[in-house]
């Protein structure tokens, strides 16, 4: 018996399978809102998330063997060989001031495309690709240290975290300019 038909908690299992399929039929229960999203590339670094446009981001690759160039800055990882086109891998931790972690398991090169330049960058582990709605983009603290405050355009939520946003062209241009 139906005590209360707003209450779903208070409606035996028929009543509350045809309530439902009720609403799934009604067209008008669903309201699409159209607001404008960017899409972007979650990966961790160390105990950090931090993300990248996905329009800067060419393709998402498994660990490859990178091919060490002797005599290569510290933030050049090495080289690799994609579908015949070799690509230099950039430590992004090294670009971002930190000290690179050993390469575990979950490591992932993010190939990215930026300005002029084209470059893989070594992450410890790609989280998500995921869409965040603009208004849900923060500005960056004040308070980051190093690098990053030059780096981080903006901050959104994902899954509980903080995410930092990188601007890819600048990263690139403090690499170009030996600032990395």
């Amino acid at each position: 018996m139906v005590t209360d038909p707003d209450s779903p908690t208070d409606l035996p299992a028929a009543a509350l399978d045809a309530l439902l399929e009720q609403r799934a039929r009604d067209p008008g229960a669903i309201v699409e809102v159209d607001m404008p999203t960017v899409q972007w590339v979650v990966f961790s670094l160390g105990e950090g998330a931090f993300a990248l446009p996905g329009r800067q981001v060419v393709e998402i690759l498994p660990l490859v063997p990178i091919h060490y160039v002797p005599g290569g800055p510290p933030a050049l990882a090495g080289v690799i060989e994609v579908r015949g086109i070799v690509w230099s891998v950039l430590r992004l931790a090294a670009l971002l001031g930190g000290a690179p972690d050993p390469v575990g398991r979950q490591a992932s090169i993010l190939l990215g495309r930026a300005a002029d330049m084209e470059s893989g960058l070594l992450v410890d582990g790609v989280d998500d690709v995921c869409e965040v709605a603009e208004d849900a983009f923060l500005a960056p603290p004040t308070n980051l240290p190093g690098r990053l405050s030059g780096c981080v355009t903006g901050v959104f939520q994902h899954r509980a975290g903080t995410v930092l946003a990188l601007d890819l062209e600048r990263l690139f241009a403090d690499w170009r300019d030996g600032r990395s």
